[in-house]
């Protein structure tokens, strides 16, 4: 996101994390500090696609993040580098039917999350999903973002998903009116709707 007023009328909804993509071939890609009065309760994620060290602790000085994605093909090494910078490190994982979840052990011991999103061509984006019982393959060492296509209509899907530890929920594209301006109503609705299921499990 990088509209100022879109951020503000969402942090009104009080989501658990609002994503900035500063990887400059997005679509999405922000280039200069919204003017956005955040709660506690909010962290900002800044997400980078093999991004120098430099580069990554620059923005999240200079944006105020709480979180670091990795979502490119980044090394333990950067992550445990980051982590010894102060920040907290998620790792995202690219998962097709071939995936291995033995690469996410290199990563565990440097990363406070972990994010598994579509294999494709490009660095997510695709507003597609991958089949969520793969994810029985993880060891769950990490906390767990979901994300992938994930739409208005995937509520019950998501609360389906059992011996995982999930985190949180990451969506993007089928709740856009356009790239980097979320639909605010649509999210209202599916938040309402995930927050009172879960609750009533």
């Amino acid at each position: 996101m990088r509209d100022s007023s879109n951020i503000n009328e969402l942090i009104k909804l009080k989501p658990d994390y609002v994503g900035f993509i500063f990887y400059e071939k997005s679509p999405r890609y922000i280039e200069h500090k919204p003017v956005v009065e955040f709660s506690a309760k909010t962290k900002k994620v800044g997400v980078f696609v093999n991004a120098s060290e430099r580069i990554i602790n620059e923005k999240r000085i200079h944006f105020g993040l709480d979180i670091i994605q990795l979502h490119g093909d980044e090394s333990p090494e950067l992550c445990f580098l980051l982590k010894q910078s102060g920040a907290r490190v998620m790792k995202v994982f690219r998962v097709d039917e071939g995936f291995d979840f033995q690469q996410t052990r290199r990563y565990q011991d440097y990363c406070d999350y972990f994010l598994f999103d579509t294999q494709t061509k490009a660095f997510g984006g695709s507003g597609k999903k991958f089949n969520w019982r793969l994810l029985k393959n993880y060891n769950n060492a990490r906390p767990v973002f979901l994300s992938g296509g994930i739409g208005p209509d995937d509520v019950n899907e998501i609360l389906e998903i059992k011996d995982l530890n999930l985190k949180a929920i990451d969506v993007n594209s089928k709740f856009e009116i356009k790239p980097a301006l979320k639909d605010i109503n649509l999210l209202s609705v599916f938040i309402d709707e995930l927050r009172k299921k879960k609750h009533n499990e």
